[in-house]
């Protein structure tokens, strides 16, 4: 009897064509959602023909040798023409590969070097195995050759993770089960949630144009808030495609594109709502109010800053991490979007459970924009082949329709956007004279509660070190660890609220996903989108007139020597739009600003020119591994320092000394971590500031170089490493 796999204490052995026919049905029935059930199985099928060599069936009976049975499996697919199937089966365990070598990983690894290899003799799986090619699949390729590259790594996340799943059902002994909820039941907990603001709503008596009392202005915006919601659930009823949401802060965006979602899922018998956010920040907040509506076993947190473990056995939400399987899954643009250029198996089991999904993107203007086009790409592809809606979320929508397929557009769902936009409106953006930084400190120093942006995390700990002293100074940076940053929040929150002065210095951290509530706000110029997001924390909770809550956008007198040359393109047409533009925040603006700035972006909004080679490669040459390596939203061009002064990160620190690794350590290991660029690295390096564990980690020895006020404070002076 050939064998697959042997249970961990030997007393149980699974045959191999039950192995093969096993998962060959779940790829199967994975697949079928997008109509290539056939593929699945034919994929399944082949996968680990190479187990039946007798190289492997001695390998598995205990001799220690190297044995690839992953090859032998492609080069069947490929003597019957059938390539695509070849990439996953050469890939189900090293990840999918170039199909020609292209200079990254070894020449070796590439598919055409895997079909022309000479593998241990497997070709006794006839007697048990008979395989037949699939029909072509049913695709609409409106986007040429994407499209044959974006099926591969449907197919690919079929196979890889119906023979994890068999595979851990038998070394388990058991099937693995997860909650299941139908989408209705989900949609009645919501319907009980939203139901007293409707009542409220209904209830509420018509209110003139001219409001002055707080309570008439909060009733006018209660309505005007579940016209919003009412219309998502409405429109949740049209047809599957690209829809959009343009909601001013405070009109209730997060539980409306829920509304919709939920409305749409039931209408088209959909059984997954994905929920992609840009910050973990957001995630954290909009997570625990979808558990507190649905409850904890049906949504999933997945992104960089959660870990589901369990030493003693598997839990449910670690399982269901690993392949999105969960009705409700919140993640992070990087999560989503780099998995779907993965090239690895563990990032692309969860692949197909994307397929027949509802795609909501809160804050749709934070799209990674160098990887703009591959992403819409990705988007248009997913609703046109695989069965999902995607709901575009913002408070300020970005011109995408170049990008997005005419057929699939179903145009806005909020209604009068513009209407919307001036009742909502709780700031008034106001666009300064140029300041020196005297002036702005004088400016800061006579606010009661001010928020103040600038574009630099140097300038940020300059302009705090000559406002530190006053009551109520507050510096937020990435210099400092997020553990540090969440404690300064707290503090910064209860002031705010308890009615006492507080003057933040900040960077652009605290735009988005930080739900705090200014009198007024100093931006520094930059994009516009990201001067809009800043405005959203003034006035925040409607408390003040609009025309008394002023969110000043400024610019330096002179060129601060910490220019932030990233953002320079993004300022410039953002000046432009402020010279024609009174109010810099209207529809109008926005529409023009991002129109302006695609258009100057240009190629830079596909800066690896993914769409490019893959739309070159022919189907024997696409450079799955390569694109992956180079598909990457988080730059790596920053160094992690571990500081640690925390217990918990003492704690940490000592594991990490004792040899100790594992993903949740390196998790862990992030909350009390400041990023830092190269420079700044060898310079705290040069001046012996660091014990460097290995190249992902190294810890601040010297604790005085990290501050409670401002976090790591770096100057340079004759090799001293106390600089900033």
């Amino acid at each position: 009897m050939y064998l697959a796999h042997i249970s961990e204490d030997g007393l149980r052995k699974q045959p191999l064509s039950q192995h093969l026919s096993q998962t060959a049905d779940l790829a199967k029935q994975f697949a079928d959602l997008f109509h290539a059930g056939d593929w699945g199985y034919f994929c399944g099928l082949l996968h680990d023909i190479g187990k039946y060599s007798e190289e492997f069936q001695e390998r598995i009976h205990g001799r220690k040798i190297k044995v690839d049975h992953s090859t032998a499996g492609a080069q069947e697919a490929c003597k019957l023409k059938v390539f695509p199937a070849a990439y996953c089966i050469a890939g189900h365990h090293a990840g999918l590969p170039d199909g020609m070598y292209e200079g990254g990983a070894s020449p070796e690894a590439s598919l055409s070097s895997r079909l022309k290899k000479v593998v241990p003799d497997y070709q006794t799986f006839k007697k048990e195995i008979q395989v037949s090619p699939p029909i072509p699949p049913a695709l609409q390729s409106v986007q040429g050759k994407f499209c044959v590259s974006f099926f591969i790594r449907m197919l690919y996340s079929c196979l890889v993770d119906a023979d994890y799943l068999d595979t851990e059902a038998f070394m388990e002994d058991r099937i693995r089960s997860l909650p299941e909820a139908p989408m209705s039941e989900l949609k009645t907990k919501l319907d009980d949630f939203i139901r007293p603001w409707i009542e409220k709503a209904e209830n509420s008596s018509p209110v003139s144009g001219n409001i002055q009392k707080q309570e008439s202005l909060t009733n006018s915006l209660n309505t005007r808030r579940t016209d919003i919601l009412n219309a998502c659930i409405r429109k949740g009823e049209s047809d599957p495609g690209i829809y959009q949401l343009t909601v001013p802060t405070g009109g209730g965006k997060t539980i409306s594109s829920m509304a919709f979602a939920l409305q749409h899922a039931v209408t088209h018998d959909l059984h997954r709502i994905i929920y992609i956010i840009p910050y973990t920040s957001i995630i954290e907040q909009n997570a625990a109010v979808f558990r507190n509506i649905f409850g904890d076993e049906y949504v999933l947190e997945n992104h960089s800053s959660v870990e589901y473990s369990d030493d003693e056995e598997l839990n449910p939400k670690q399982l269901a991490a690993e392949n999105w399987d969960a009705p409700i899954v919140v993640t992070t643009n990087v999560q989503f979007f780099e998995s779907l250029f993965s090239c690895r198996s563990s990032k692309c089991r969860k692949l197909h459970n994307i397929v027949g999904s509802i795609l909501v993107f809160d804050e749709a203007q934070m799209l990674p924009r160098d990887y703009l086009k591959p992403c819409l790409w990705a988007i248009n592809e997913l609703v046109l082949n695989y069965g999902c809606t995607a709901l575009l979320c913002t408070a300020t929508q970005p011109s995408l329709r170049p990008f997005l397929l005419p057929q699939l557009l179903r145009g806005e769902i909020c209604p009068n956007v513009k209407e919307q936009y001036e009742a909502f409106r709780r700031t008034i953006l106001m666009q300064d004279k140029d300041l020196t930084e005297e002036e702005l400190i004088r400016r800061l120093d006579e606010e009661f509660q001010v928020l103040c942006i600038l574009n630099t995390r140097i300038q940020v700990q300059e302009i705090y070190e000559k406002l530190k002293g006053r009551e109520g100074v507050f510096h937020l940076s990435t210099l400092m660890y997020p553990e540090h940053r969440k404690r300064v929040l707290h503090e910064i929150h209860e002031r705010l609220n308890s009615s006492k002065t507080c003057r933040v210095i900040a960077t652009s951290l605290i735009e988005a996903g930080v739900d705090l509530d200014f009198q007024t706000v100093y931006r520094e110029a930059a994009g516009l989108d990201c001067m809009i997001q800043a405005a959203g924390r003034c006035n925040r909770e409607g408390r003040r007139p609009a025309n008394e809550s002023i969110t000043h956008v400024f610019q330096f007198v002179s060129e601060s020597r910490h220019r932030n040359i990233s953002i320079q393109q993004e300022k410039t047409i953002a000046e432009e739009i402020m010279a024609h533009y009174a109010d810099i925040g209207s529809p109008e603006a926005i529409q023009e600003y991002f129109t302006i700035l695609h258009g100057v972006k240009g190629e830079g909004l596909d800066r690896k020119k993914i769409l490019k080679r893959l739309g070159e490669a022919g189907i024997t040459a696409i450079p799955f591994h390569t694109i992956a390596e180079e598909f990457k939203i988080i730059k790596d061009d920053t160094r992690s320092i571990l500081i640690t002064r925390d217990p918990e990160a003492k704690r940490l620190a000592d594991q990490l000394r004792y040899g100790k690794r594992s993903r949740k350590l390196m998790r862990n290991l992030g909350r009390y971590s400041v990023n830092v660029y190269e420079d700044m690295y060898q310079a705290l390096r040069e001046a012996g500031s660091l014990d460097e564990i290995d190249e992902a980690m190294a810890i601040l020895k010297n604790e005085g170089q990290y501050l409670e006020e401002t976090g790591l404070t770096v100057k340079m002076e004759r090799g001293e490493g106390i600089f900033f």
